[in-house]
């Protein structure tokens, strides 16, 4: 009998140890919604939580410290009939190498998000086929987020959860929703977002996550300076893009997760010469101007 209670214990032990790869948090935000039962929301939001925290996304084993931090915020418009018009803020980070701290890898907000939910209707997850579009964008950006963290902890790391996200905007694409085809007229919704990811000419910006990060930030807790000229390499890197693209939607995309974290780091701290940084910035990212100038 004992024996059995060891091995129960060291398998409950594992399943702790080992578990899915997401550490979401979900927050459904109803206020402009005049006929919703509060309940109905509250379930949207432990269910999507569930569903981003129990599926199993990679063939891979994670531990309790090693799952990514993450934030999904739905913002509902109107409801009726099931039917919810919203938009999706979704929000990612990852560790920095022997400290404290979180570095922000993805901060985007779609406003291509409508979706029909039924409280307790199962949320299944088939990657070759669509059942919902709530299903389908939860989980595009749970694989966009996996491919960025990836790609922040080895050079192109991410490149398989890229192509899982983009297999999903192609199954999608005959489904009415938007969001999901080039044909809508924009330039930055999902279906840009990752064939721009998965495309050659925007290489240098997967290129700049590896070298701000792995080159950059996690070597900061060893040598401050080495690990700011590393954050550096990576925007000049980065900059590349903008010789080919300029005000590349991926550019854009690296900005609103990253503005205030290169502000800080270069605004304190072991000197490195920011002249030709800032010059850069503001080259690639002139709407910050007012931001980079903070930089001394």
């Amino acid at each position: 009998m004992r024996k059995v209670f060891v091995l129960v214990v060291f398998l409950f032990s594992l399943v702790n140890v080992f578990s899915q790869e997401l550490n979401a948090t979900v927050s459904v935000n109803f206020q402009q919604v005049a006929n919703g039962n509060p309940q109905l929301f509250k379930n949207l939001e432990t269910q999507v939580k569930e569903f981003l925290n129990t599926t199993k996304w990679t063939t891979k084993e994670y531990t309790d410290v090693e799952k990514i931090e993450c934030n999904f915020f739905i913002n509902v418009n109107s409801f009726g009939s099931n039917n919810f018009e919203a938009t999706l803020q979704v929000q990612s980070s990852r560790p920095v190498h022997n400290s404290t701290l979180s570095s922000p890898i993805l901060n985007i907000n779609d406003k291509n998000f409508s979706f029909r939910f039924i409280e307790f209707e199962n949320l299944i997850y088939d990657p070759n086929t669509f059942n919902s579009n709530l299903v389908s964008v939860l989980a595009f950006y749970s694989n966009l987020i996996i491919g960025l963290d990836q790609d922040t902890f080895s050079e192109l790391g991410g490149s398989e959860y890229y192509q899982i996200a983009s297999n999903i905007v192609n199954v999608a694409q005959t489904s009415g929703f938007k969001g999901w085809n080039q044909s809508e007229g924009n330039n930055n919704n999902r279906n840009f977002l990752i064939s721009d990811i998965l495309s050659n000419t925007f290489a240098p910006f997967r290129q700049s996550l590896y070298q701000y990060h792995r080159m950059g930030m996690d070597l900061m807790s060893d040598d401050v300076k080495k690990g700011k000229e590393g954050v550096v390499k990576g925007i000049n890197t980065l900059a590349e893009v903008q010789k080919i693209r300029p005000n590349a939607l991926l550019t854009r995309t690296f900005f609103d997760a990253k503005t205030d974290e290169i502000v800080s780091i270069f605004s304190g701290g072991p000197r490195v010469n920011v002249a030709p940084l800032v010059e850069t910035l503001n080259r690639i990212s002139p709407l910050n101007s007012q931001q980079w100038s903070k930089i001394k």
